[in-house]
């Protein structure tokens, strides 16, 4: 066990929050992360994947963030910058490019986007995972129980309104609840 696997599992001792896994996490893969509702999402998913020891996901974050000095800390950590003024699909097709010629490939997106209430997902999350061929995997960053939940492999049909629909649907049937509940919102 890594020293920083311990940290972070004392940390979430400490915090009152618990890391759990349902699944053997696959080496590539696509983390859909939700609900994100506030800044703290990311501190608790970054302390809970490295609790749970073999996950470490690179994460997209806005530009903005990537200004000195916040470039030093969130660059070593796995920052991906997404520039915002540019087409989505370039940074879709060369993240798609990416996880194909890596042997380990997990990158955590919040497809709301937004801290802001938002029902409309975006769907590059889901239209890298079917580019690279790579599972979806779900997770809850449960602030009612506080706990990040691993919880299992979407399925992926090549419909995505359908799929994002259920993926969705399936954070409200477990009742995961943000740090700003009323912030998470779904497309019905």
């Amino acid at each position: 066990m890594r020293i920083s696997q311990k940290i972070c599992q004392l940390i979430l001792k400490v915090t009152g929050w618990t890391a759990e896994s349902k699944i053997e996490i696959p080496k590539k893969c696509i983390f859909c992360v939700a609900p994100h509702t506030s800044n703290m999402d990311f501190f608790i998913g970054k302390i809970g994947y490295t609790s749970l020891g073999n996950v470490r996901p690179n994460f997209l974050i806005k530009s903005d963030w990537f200004r000195f000095p916040f470039n030093l800390f969130f660059g070593p950590i796995g920052g991906i910058p997404v520039y915002r003024d540019k087409k989505d699909k370039k940074m879709v097709d060369a993240i798609v490019e990416e996880a194909k010629k890596r042997d380990t490939f997990q990158l955590a997106i919040t497809p709301e986007g937004t801290r802001s209430r938002n029902s409309r997902w975006k769907r590059g999350f889901y239209h890298i995972a079917q580019g690279a061929n790579i599972p979806i995997v779900i997770v809850a960053l449960d602030f009612g129980r506080k706990r990040v939940y691993v919880s299992h492999q979407a399925e992926i049909t090549g419909d995505p309104d359908k799929d994002i629909k259920a993926i969705q649907r399936w954070y409200v049937d477990n009742d995961i609840k943000g740090k700003y509940p009323e912030k998470f919102a779904i497309e019905e």
